[in-house]
Formats: structure tokens, C-alpha cells, sequence
């Protein structure tokens, strides 16, 4: 028997798993509905490991749009392309369809709209009553994890230097790139900060774009959708050089979507407990930049449900899924600027 706080990628995909291969799951996710949200994109390693979950490869396929490969054009007309390995883009409602349809088909319990604000050895705190916990304790409760608040108040999300910006044209556009293409333009690169950038696919079907814009936080209240005008000319000064397709997706969109890119560190995390475990971004979420945080939120529910199923220690995963991951950032790091370290 398993308990889950948060009912997003993870603890949805976790749930589901667990429930169909016979385990009793009960699932608290503050949200009424399945969640909304920006565009993301999964890698090959993602889409295997939800196949081996359980969930059905062609429904993904059925709602994504294939990621042909990674056009990287930088300052000084430096151009590369990298390939695809198995990227599709999602946009976040259309992926939770299909794993919270993959749940909903199994005995899982997933409760919507039960808001988690507390819990203790053997309770959650649910609008002011307390509910038995039953088995471990996973906290799938996303970067503002309440679990970790609690177990670590000194690793709380800290601030990317970034404001990312996430635009869908309201239909399809025929801009002058490549199509199925995830285009990158870097405007600024090499100097020591995070690097700005605008990006976009585009195919038959739809148009998305993002903008990655290096300045102070926006305020929590501000996060959300907004009508395009408000960030139009932060979005065209991350990409003075291609204005004209710039503005071709400005002009075709109503409302963006604006958040603070925000990391949360692993560096001085307490050891994984028996009894508590935090998953996916409520443990190392990272920057949207890295393109990444979806991966590992599924991966660790892969490891999550081989060490439940098979009776294996669940800090032991989890340590082993940190140790992975820190491995994978630090390579990663060694090919892209540091950010100063100022909070």
C-alpha cells in the first residue's frame, strides 16, 4: 500500500503503475482537474520508460508532435543541429490526458481537489482533518513541495535567472525554418550568465515558441497567463536578429504563458527515508533550460515502482537516482556557461 501526495507527471504515472500491477495506491492532488499548463518535450529515454510503465506508446504519439531534431543558431551565425533521438512535444494538458487516462483505467484512488497542508507519522492534513497514511509516503508535490518544506527547510527552489515566456499560436503558421525542427536562437552567449533564447517548432498542425529572458523574478502573483502584448518586447529583444518571425508568432498569439525558472538543488539534500520519499521536481527540479525535468520526475517513478514492487529499499533507489542525476548535471554543465551563484 502506497501513499502519494501530488498527481502530476509523476505521482500520476507512479499511481497508475503501482495499481495495475496489483498495489493498493490512494493519490491526494490539490488541483480540481487534470493540470494545465505550458508546452514540454520528452526525450527516447522518457517515452521508453513510460512504455515500460505500462502507459501506451501510440495514445503519446497520439497527442505529441514528432521533435525531428535540435537546431541550435547562435550568435555570430554559428549554426549545428542536433538529432531528435526520439523528442516529441507535448503540450502539458494533452500529456496528463493520456497518463491520468492510464491511471483512471486501474484501481488506483486518485483524489482531486484534497490539498495536502501538513502531515506526521502516520497522517496528512487534508482541510483541517487528518487522514490515516498508508505504506511510504511519496511526495510527488511538485518544486513548492510542502513534504520537503518540511523535512528540508534549507533547500527550498532558488531562483534560475531566467523568466521563461511560452506562446501557441491560435493557428498554423509557415515561418522560414525548418519544419519539425525545436529551433533555438541563443542571443547571448559565453559571458557567465544563463543564456537567452528564443525558440519555436512549428509543423502542419500548430506553432509554439518560448522565450527564455534573463532578468529579476517576476512576483508570485504574476505567474500565469497573460495577454502577449505585456511581454511582446521582451520576447523580440532575446531575438534581434530573425524580427520577422519573431513577430509572425507575437502577431498569432493571444496569451503567454510566464514563469520563474527555478532549481532545486541536491547539493546538501538529507539522505532519502524510509518512510518519506520525495520524487521528481519536489526532490531536483530544474531550470526548464535543461530540458530534462519531465525525464527524471518519470524515471524516478520507474525506480520508485521497481523498488515497491520488488520489496527493495526505497532510499537506496532514491540515492541512486540522485547520484545518476547529479552525474548527468555535472557532464552537462562542463558544455554550457555557469550562472553566477547569487540567489
Amino acid at each position: 500500500m502506497v501513499t502519494i501526495i501530488g498527481g502530476g507527471i509523476a505521482g500520476t504515472v507512479l499511481a497508475g503503475a503501482l495499481a495495475r500491477d496489483g498495489v493498493s495506491v490512494t493519490v491526494y492532488e490539490r488541483r480540481a482537474a487534470v493540470e494545465e499548463g505550458a508546452f514540454l518535450v520528452l526525450d527516447g529515454r522518457a517515452h521508453d520508460t513510460l512504455g515500460e510503465l505500462g502507459v501506451s506508446v501510440a495514445n503519446l504519439h497520439a497527442v505529441s508532435h514528432a521533435v525531428d531534431g535540435l537546431a541550435v543558431h547562435e550568435a555570430g551565425g554559428r549554426d549545428r543541429t542536433i538529432p531528435g533521438d526520439g523528442r516529441r512535444m507535448y503540450f502539458r494538458s494533452d500529456l496528463m490526458r493520456v497518463l491520468t487516462d492510464f491511471a483512471r483505467a486501474t484501481p488506483a484512488d486518485i483524489r482531486y481537489d484534497c490539498p495536502v497542508t501538513d502531515f506526521d507519522a502516520g497522517t496528512v492534513r487534508i482541510r483541517g482533518e487528518s487522514l490515516p497514511i498508508v505504506g511510504p509516503l511519496i511526495a510527488a508535490d511538485g518544486i513548492d513541495s510542502m513534504v520537503r518544506a518540511r523535512l528540508e527547510p534549507a533547500r527550498p527552489a532558488i531562483y534560475a535567472h531566467q523568466v521563461v515566456v511560452y506562446g501557441v499560436t491560435d493557428g498554423p503558421l509557415t515561418p522560414p525554418s525548418e519544419k519539425s525542427l525545436l529551433h533555438f536562437q541563443i542571443h547571448r552567449i559565453g559571458d557567465g550568465q544563463p543564456t537567452d533564447a528564443f525558440g519555436h517548432l512549428w509543423n502542419d498542425d500548430t506553432a509554439a515558441w518560448f522565450a527564455r529572458i534573463t532578468r529579476p523574478p517576476i512576483p508570485f502573483q504574476d505567474i500565469g497567463f497573460h495577454p502577449v502584448h505585456e511581454w511582446a518586447d521582451a520576447v523580440r529583444a532575446v531575438a534581434p536578429d530573425i524580427p520577422d518571425l519573431v513577430d509572425a508568432m507575437l502577431d498569432d498569439t493571444g496569451t503567454v504563458h510566464v514563469s520563474n525558472a527555478r532549481n532545486v538543488p541536491l547539493a546538501g539534500a538529507r539522505p532519502p527515508r524510509d518512510d518519506v520519499i520525495l520524487c521528481g521536481d519536489a526532490d531536483h527540479a530544474i531550470t526548464p533550460a535543461a530540458g530534462v525535468g519531465a525525464r527524471d520526475a518519470i524515471q524516478d517513478a520507474f525506480a520508485l515502482h521497481h523498488a515497491i514492487s520488488t520489496g527493495a529499499s526505497l532510499p537506496a533507489a532514491m540515492t541512486a537516482r540522485r547520484n545518476h542525476i547529479a552525474t548527468e548535471r555535472a557532464n552537462a554543465a562542463q558544455f554550457r556557461p555557469s550562472p553566477p551563484s547569487t540567489r
